[in-house]
């Protein structure tokens, strides 16, 4: 069967069964080609450069998979860019088959098969009938846990730093120049263009000899107007936005998941790097660590002065870091995170309208999901401005399957004794633009 009549099949093919059994049949022909163009799609790390591709419209004599690998190179090492990609895309998509391109170069180009399959369905199918040739790399970086949960780890030397109230940015650095930016699952980020060229600027200055990652975060005027700016389909550049740097480490380590030196080394590598590199700028900065001891009562004093500061400034919290621990793309206790309020993250499954002077207005959204290993199901009903009520009310159908993220004071059980709930649970923020997506 031709690769875009599987993409057309795997589309139509509801039961997440049917398309397993539809990649595995792939997987034992050794459809080598299908493969590598599923690998392009979701290999987060595989970037090409171009936000719009066009629609095929006619059918050319054919395009040979050897011909597209080829462009897809090119675009990936940036050897084509801007005026004179655009003309190849097109040269090519004139000579391909009409559906061909469409469902199945064009969807690769666009990082989007749009068939109800993901790196993590092809990757399960993969690595259970030991065809791991096929598995594609999934996008992890370092996450921390919640100290509440780990109150017996919050000993000992540690490194202390204000936690930002923003978008993680999780920025790959290559010898030619190339720049990508990447949320923490692996969504690309186009919005950031003058920080790439700033970063692409002094790579070309001062070349790198291997890929290097700078891990940070982005922070802009406030946080709803930052997740604005950074859905996938909107260009619109976010100029104020200023990335700030806690971490550094070799591309290769961050592909294999782990960099096994120190996060005291790697910080002493960042301030050389930065210093190198940088020294003074608007638009990258470093953010400032604190190194107490927790096991005196010197360092547990600076600790609450620390804490209590970070509060009044504004700050998100604080995270509470191991010198001595590596780098592991996982969540990991030896970076803890410490909030003045507790917050989670669940999905929205239904709505309920207002009464009173909310009537015809979002009342409240009812959301469930699991959040640090504990399943939740609750009404969340503050927090909403009367805009937003009347907004949300128009879009709710559309805002079911979308994650929320929510504020509270503390963690309860539920009235049914099963589930968990939030004690004064509030709106604070969409924290992605697709059903089920996080940034």
């Amino acid at each position: 069967m031709e690769n875009f009549k599987l993409i057309k099949l795997l589309e139509i093919t509801n039961s997440r069964l049917s398309k397993e059994e539809i990649l595995l049949a792939q997987m034992k022909n050794n459809n080598d080609i299908f493969f590598s163009g599923m690998k392009l799609a979701y290999d987060k790390l595989l970037t090409f450069g171009v936000k719009k591709i066009p629609e095929s419209n006619s059918d050319g004599e054919g395009l040979s998979w050897e011909e597209f690998d080829l462009l897809s190179k090119k675009l990936i090492s940036r050897k084509l860019t801007g005026h004179a990609a655009r003309d190849e895309i097109i040269r090519l998509m004139k000579k391909s088959n009409s559906d061909e391109w469409n469902f199945f170069y064009k969807r690769i180009l666009q990082k989007d098969m749009r068939c109800g399959v993901s790196e993590k369905t092809i990757n399960n199918v993969a690595k259970k009938n030991n065809f791991l040739d096929y598995t594609i790399p999934v996008f992890a970086c370092q996450l921390a846990q919640d100290s509440d949960s780990h109150k017996k780890k919050l000993t000992g030397k540690k490194f202390i730093e204000v936690k930002l109230d923003g978008v993680r940015v999780i920025s790959i650095l290559y010898p030619n120049g190339k720049v990508d930016l990447f949320s923490r699952n692996g969504k690309e980020l186009v919005n950031f263009n003058h920080i790439q060229e700033e970063i692409s600027t002094i790579i070309k200055k001062n070349p790198i000899e291997s890929a290097l990652v700078l891990d940070g975060e982005v922070v802009s005027k406030n946080f709803q107007e930052l997740m604005k700016q950074i859905h996938r389909k909107n260009t619109v550049q976010n100029l104020d936005a200023v990335l700030y740097l806690f971490d550094i480490l070799p591309f290769e380590n961050f592909k294999t998941g782990i960099y096994k030196k120190s996060y005291y080394k790697r910080t002493v590598e960042l301030k050389a790097w930065f210093d190198k590199n940088i020294k003074i700028s608007e638009k990258i900065k470093i953010i400032e660590k604190k190194y107490i001891n927790l096991d005196t009562d010197e360092g547990e004093s600076a600790f609450k002065i620390f804490n209590k500061q970070s509060i009044v400034n504004g700050y998100e919290g604080i995270m509470i870091k191991d010198p001595q621990s590596f780098y592991e793309c996982k969540r990991s206790t030896t970076w803890l995170k410490l909030k003045p309020v507790i917050e989670v993250s669940l999905e929205v499954i239904n709505f309920e309208e207002g009464a009173g002077r909310n009537s015809g207005k979002l009342g409240a959204f009812i959301a469930e999901g699991f959040d640090e290993g504990k399943f939740f199901r609750l009404n969340i009903g503050s927090g909403f401005t009367d805009e937003q009520r009347e907004i949300f009310w128009k879009e709710r159908n559309n805002l079911v399957g979308r994650i929320i993220e929510i504020k509270a004071d503390s963690i309860s059980k539920s009235q049914d004794g099963e589930n968990w709930s939030l004690r004064f649970p509030r709106f604070k923020c969409f924290r992605g633009f697709d059903k089920k997506e996080k940034l």
